[in-house]
């Protein structure tokens, strides 16, 4: 086999057992490294530390991907002005996140005789975003339905944070398919204090021996001059 040095050096075709007695003498392990070559190729190395260096290069390249999703949108031709705002708030938060939004129009009945109208609305909501989107796919008709894709534009990137939003998850959906933001779950120390049952005049008379009501107002006026 030919073997290769732990700094890289070719210390050329040797027998089994002295590549082996080698690597004992080294300290190091024996592996093979190119099994199909004639004769195959075996490096001297500390496999563990290699395996882990491996596995550092690994983790580092995965965190310099960036990973993009595709959000949907859908809107109806005759889509209220309310509406129309809510759902391009979507689109432009998809947008500064990072993620791709594919708009989709949806006729229904006599609607599907005018795509026109489907067209003019996407070409409004692109003329509305300005730079947060560009579109990456013209709008297409498939059945009843009209898409376009937009991607982030210059003005998304500069605006994106790493922060995830959590408005922008995709389990819960309107019932035109938009994803509506999420309430953050409220944290143990914004947690309002129990209400006190306020007390009545058709409460019953306390003892005469029994103590004087505390004034509220005279507790908190000390309270505040402590």
């Amino acid at each position: 086999m030919r073997l290769i040095g732990a700094d890289g050096e070719q210390l050329g075709i040797v027998d089994t057992p002295e590549a082996l007695r080698r690597a004992q003498a080294a300290d190091l392990d024996l592996v093979e490294v190119a099994p199909n070559s004639k004769p195959p190729v075996t490096r001297m190395l500390d496999y563990s530390k290699y395996k882990y260096e491996q596995e550092q290069k690994s983790k580092a390249a995965r965190k310099h991907q960036q990973q993009v999703n595709i959000r949907e949108i859908k809107l109806r031709p005759k889509i209220a002005a309310n509406d129309y705002n809510t759902k391009k708030g979507h689109v432009e938060r998809f947008l500064k996140h990072g993620d791709k939004v594919k708009v989709t129009i949806m006729f229904r009945g006599r609607e599907q005789a005018h795509p026109e109208r489907g067209r003019d609305l996407l070409g409004k909501l692109l003329e509305d975003l300005g730079g947060l989107g560009v579109m990456e796919s013209a709008p297409l008709q498939e059945g009843r339905n009209m898409s376009m894709l937009l991607a982030p534009g210059k003005d998304a990137r500069a605006e994106s944070t790493p922060e995830v939003d959590a408005a922008t998850a995709a389990d819960g959906t309107t019932p035109e398919g938009t994803a509506p933001p999420a309430e953050a779950p409220p944290s143990a120390e914004a947690t309002p204090p129990a209400e006190a049952t306020p007390a009545t005049a058709d409460d019953a008379t306390p003892p005469a021996d029994a103590a004087p009501p505390v004034d509220a107002a005279a507790v908190d006026s000390t309270s505040a001059q402590s």
